[in-house]
């Protein structure tokens, strides 16, 4: 029973791109290790800019174009 968390970011991702990614990622099991459709859950979580960091900066300030200060 295959488990998929898929994490992306906040910004306007439509129901039609979502519902792309669940069955791609469906698919994807099922072809390359048989699993099960009926018994795969996707999980997409949409987390606000402001809270993901990449490089020890959030996401927000870095497509700004901004450095926030070292908290």
């Amino acid at each position: 029973m295959p488990f998929v968390n898929i994490r992306i970011t906040k910004e306007g991702a439509t129901a039609a791109q979502k519902k792309q990614l669940i069955s791609g990622v469906t698919d994807l099991l099922f072809t390359v290790l048989g699993k099960n459709p009926k018994t795969t859950f996707v999980i997409i979580d949409e987390v606000d800019t402001d809270n993901w960091g990449i490089g020890g900066e959030a996401v927000t300030a870095l497509r700004k174009g901004q450095t926030e200060p070292n908290a």
